[in-house]
């Protein structure tokens, strides 16, 4: 039994000495988003000129311009943007990133896919919409989806900064998406929450983005198999 033991403990060794990535790409970057300052007023979604859209509704539906939980931030899209090893690349994950219209909104707001990510792009309205997104480097499409359409899928061939969807039968529905080369991205959620995993111990430049308050960057180090946290404030521009 004791040779044995000795055998398993060899061979656990050599798999990790032969694949490295296996055992040193755990580190993770997290972090929360805040807001500092008084919050303007935003007025919520005006849906009258749609009654069936409004009527979905038993309250208003805020501004999602301006996703706030105390002074958590939602709708923030993070992501490494410098520092992944040169050459290195990352097969597309065939899970798709799915949009849906669900109250004549898009949910989510904000979000990040990979090149040659399948995009589900969901009608759970049962109503007319249209899906026109607006790349500067991807070809631009705009999907008009009558009740019927309950789903299409769609694929971005080329990486790209954050852009913006929008409906044009329904002109307050708008979402952003960015499309990456890697997996390290995340989106905040209304905790203002986000987290970043599977990363090789190194030294990255974190971009922080929010539709109407900007860019933000951040400068980390993690160590193999560490989490560490990375927080952003944002605040209104001065005029």
């Amino acid at each position: 039994m004791r040779g044995s033991g000795k055998m398993w403990l060899v061979a656990g060794l050599a798999a990790v000495l032969v694949s490295p990535t296996t055992a040193f790409r755990a580190s993770t970057i997290n972090g929360t988003i805040t807001f500092d300052g008084k919050p303007p007023t935003l007025k919520p979604l005006a849906m009258d000129a749609d009654p069936v859209c409004a009527k979905k509704h038993s309250t208003p539906v805020p501004d999602q311009r301006l996703m706030l939980s105390g002074t958590n931030l939602g709708n923030v899209l993070v992501w490494v943007s410098k520092g992944l090893p040169s050459g290195k690349t990352w097969p597309a994950s065939k899970t798709p990133v799915t949009l849906d219209q669900q109250g004549c909104v898009y949910v989510p707001h904000v979000q990040g896919i990979m090149v040659g990510q399948p995009y589900k792009i969901l009608n759970s309205d049962g109503v007319l919409h249209n899906v026109h997104a607006l790349p500067k480097v991807n070809p631009a499409f705009n999907q008009p989806m009558p009740p019927s359409m309950k789903e299409t899928i769609k694929t971005f061939a080329k990486p790209e900064n954050v852009f913006p969807i929008k409906c044009d039968v329904h002109p307050w529905m708008q979402a952003y998406i960015g499309v990456f080369t890697h997996p390290f991205f995340s989106a905040s959620g209304a905790d203002g929450k986000f987290t970043i995993s599977g990363l090789d111990p190194g030294t990255y430049e974190i971009t922080a983005w929010h539709e109407v308050l900007g860019t933000q960057t951040a400068t980390i180090t993690v160590a193999a198999n560490e989490t560490k946290s990375q927080n952003f404030k944002f605040a209104v521009k001065a005029k």
